[in-house]
């Protein structure tokens, strides 16, 4: 009898792999639709010249190695002109370096922004390039135009692969209530702020979500930031249904609240969207006393890899929705030879808090204007716990 029960066992799990294969695959046409993706990880160009440059006549923090504490530290220990000298010489190290003075990512960014878009459009008037490197250099200069419009602070810029970039609603300095937005698949530095599905990017959720809580607590100083520091799947195949980008981007995202709170920045929500929260399970358990979040909410999750609240080793409350009409309810939370994200967060058993979802509408909309998540979302930033339904 229990040969056939593992037997029994072992057919079920087959099964239930297969399933979420042929779930996943038929939701795009097969895993044609998603393309593999190469992880960006390390720091970005410039990270050899800077561990070289010996103008103060000290090591500088090795961008790679050094923690965000650290770092913090050791511009502390700086002047002024020091500080600025070595963002005018390193632009991309300084903008993405975690720990380093906020205004001074501000700054740092601006020039690699500056020197990104001069190098792109330098590519588009190359008669060596074909017609299609043209349009390409052309679209790149063009995003790097609207980032360095005046009132976009950005908190990092890592041209590399697809791009990568952090925004910051709000004034992050001076913020009471923070939020981090860690979005899910398709969204780089081409779709940060794209016009269509504007509530399922980074920018359209965090511009929303501050506008939310300004309404609910005028008086209140708040900052939203939108993070998109990891690479991202593309389409769904196998990089969505599978945890190789959430393992690369989990570091990332962890060394990046590790920063936050170096600088000061009160503790964050932590809202995850989609594969985003994949990324967030493998992340928040990383932080220890390093980086605290005061609230991690899970919004349409396929999963966090985890079983429970208990495997995230977290103090923060932990919170997660889903509307009715999301498609990602359809895909088996199972996790299994490798496919698959575990199980729901939104589960009783997962041991989440509930948040209502009504109103929301399909798998982008649960920070559209007008819906109870958003609101439910907002009062959780401001820590207004007895107003979430």
């Amino acid at each position: 009898m229990s040969v056939l029960r593992t037997v029994a066992r072992r057919s079920k799990r087959t099964l239930i792999a297969a399933a979420l294969a042929v779930t996943v695959a038929a939701g795009t046409g097969g895993w044609a639709a998603g393309s593999a993706q190469t992880a960006v990880t390390g720091p970005p160009p410039g990270a050899a010249a800077w561990r070289a440059d010996h103008s103060l006549g000290v090591r500088l923090p090795d961008p790679a190695t050094a923690q965000p504490a650290a770092v913090a530290r050791f511009f502390a220990s700086l002047t002024d002109p020091q500080q600025q000298a070595l963002a005018v010489r390193h632009p991309l190290t300084v903008g993405n370096l975690d720990g380093a003075p906020i205004a001074l990512r501000y700054m740092a960014n601006s020039r690699a922004l500056k020197a990104e878009r001069a190098r792109q459009l330098a590519r588009a008037a190359d008669p060596a390039g074909t017609l299609q490197d043209h349009q390409q250099a052309r679209k790149a200069a063009d995003r790097c135009a609207a980032l360095l419009k005046p009132g976009r602070p950005i908190l990092a810029f890592d041209p590399r692969g697809r791009g990568q970039v952090a925004e910051v609603y709000g004034d992050l300095a001076t913020a009471e209530h923070t939020a981090v937005i860690v979005p899910g698949s398709d969204i780089d530095l081409a779709s940060f702020d794209r016009a269509k599905d504007p509530y399922g990017t980074p920018t359209g959720m965090a511009r929303s979500l501050r506008t939310e809580m300004t309404a609910d607590a005028p008086g209140t100083r708040t900052a939203v930031i939108a993070w998109v520091g990891y690479t991202t799947p593309v389409g769904i195949g196998p990089d969505a249904a599978t945890g190789r980008l959430a393992e690369a981007g989990a570091p990332r995202l962890a060394r990046f609240l590790s920063g936050l709170a170096a600088t000061g920045v009160p503790a964050p929500a932590l809202l995850c969207h989609s594969y985003g929260s994949v990324v967030c399970g493998l992340a928040v358990p990383r932080l220890g006393g390093q980086g605290r979040i005061a609230d991690l909410i899970v919004f349409g999750s396929p999963g966090m890899r985890r079983d429970g609240v208990a495997e995230l080793h977290t103090s923060a409350r932990v919170w997660a929705a889903r509307d009715a009409s999301d498609w990602i309810g359809d895909v088996p939370n199972v996790e299994l030879l490798g496919l698959g994200h575990g199980e729901d967060p939104t589960a009783p058993a997962f041991g989440a808090r509930h948040v209502s979802a009504k109103r929301a509408e399909g798998h982008t909309g649960y920070l559209a204007p007008g819906t109870d998540s958003l609101q439910n979302f907002a009062a959780i930033v401001l820590g207004r716990y007895g107003r979430v339904s």
